[in-house]
């Protein structure tokens, strides 16, 4: 049993160190996903090696285990209510200025649309962004919201169609394909009742995964090349979707540091979104990232209805007034250059010289 325990710290610790190595492969990236599943099993093997009685092993167990808890931590902690606030919340009043988006990966196998369609209809979003839709799921939404004021439909069967529904207009709206051809994102300034305009970027990127892409290098390019259109642009703007990238990874690190946006989640909770079917391996997916320009009101995980990722609704206050009470996150010189070096390579590279 002790030996067992000790095979397992090792490799709860080598998990841990892999994830912090600057390589592409999925496996490495895939290292960064599952910290709150670390902590959990560094924790459970610390107290059977407890129970287990003295000994140079249990020293060795303890040890390991210590240290895979203080390197998942430094990370998980952000997301935490043990965390300040990294995006302030909203005052009451000035209705007008407040926008609610809820995002949704459907899952394009999953039929069932009502179950979708009746939170639309009772959280009331005034933009909604759905994910993996296909033509069939466009003509069951199109059905329920065929009568909003802009809709943009991308349906693919690759598993990267994209809806976008929004009750206030969305001007200059484009399809772009940014870094893959067979990967769209929308882009457009979306008016508020206020009359103000911020900017809406709405993403998928390829996730780093075995089935669909063996390096995370196209995901990364596509996070990154929009956070240098942000930072440059200096607009109010907004980045929703589902990143495939978790919350307190090496990428979105970097895609706030170059972006300078604010993730609402920290100091609040994870509001992991997937997977919606297991407890034991949810982990952040689905994101809404905002620039300093924007309190929140309210963030939620919604219920699932049958995909494997569950929606997630957040309504934003523009306020730029309030821009001074959030510390904006800052790029060094070294992550100037690494995003630069991920963008240039991801758009030169095809995916099938990795």
């Amino acid at each position: 049993m002790t030996y067992t325990l000790l095979a397992v710290a090792l490799v709860l610790l080598a998990v841990t160190v892999l994830g912090k190595v600057r390589l592409h492969d999925w496996w490495i990236r895939a290292c960064e996903f599952p910290r709150v599943q670390i902590v959990t099993l560094a924790v459970i093997t610390a107290v059977a090696a407890l129970l287990l009685g003295q000994g140079e092993k249990q020293i060795w167990i303890l040890s390991l285990c210590a240290v895979v808890l203080v390197l998942q931590s430094y990370r998980i902690l952000p997301w935490t209510r043990f965390w300040p606030l990294q995006v302030q919340n909203a005052e009451p009043g000035n209705e007008e200025r407040c926008v609610t988006l809820m995002v949704a990966n459907v899952l394009t196998t999953n039929r069932n649309s009502e179950g979708l369609i009746r939170q639309v209809r009772d959280q009331q979003p005034d933009v909604l962004l759905t994910l993996e839709s296909d033509q069939w799921w466009g003509d069951q939404l199109d059905a329920a919201f065929g009568d909003w004021h802009t809709i943009i439909r991308i349906p693919m069967d690759n598993l990267y169609g994209m809806h976008l529904y929004s009750r206030l207009p969305l001007e200059e709206a484009e399809v772009k394909y940014l870094i893959q051809d067979d990967i769209p994102s929308i882009h457009g300034w979306l008016k508020l009742p206020s009359g103000d305009r911020i900017r809406l970027h709405a993403l998928h990127p390829r996730p780093p995964a075995p089935s669909e892409s063996e390096e995370s290098l196209w995901r990364d390019a596509e996070l990154l090349l929009v956070g240098q259109e942000v930072e440059k642009g200096g607009y109010p703007a907004i980045v929703a979707g589902d990143l495939n990238d978790v919350a307190w990874s090496r990428t979105t690190r970097l895609f706030c540091h170059i972006s300078g946006m604010l993730d609402p989640r920290r100091g609040r909770g994870t509001f992991s979104t997937f997977h919606a079917e297991r407890w034991y391996l949810r982990w952040p997916l689905d994101h809404v990232f905002i620039t300093e320009h924007f309190t929140l009101k309210d963030i939620r995980r919604l219920k699932a209805f049958g995909s494997d990722h569950f929606p997630i609704l957040v309504t934003l206050c523009y306020r730029p007034s309030r821009k001074d009470e959030h510390e904006v996150p800052e790029a060094d010189s070294e992550e100037v250059q690494e995003a630069s070096e991920n963008i240039r390579e991801g758009k030169e590279r095809e995916q099938g010289d990795s």
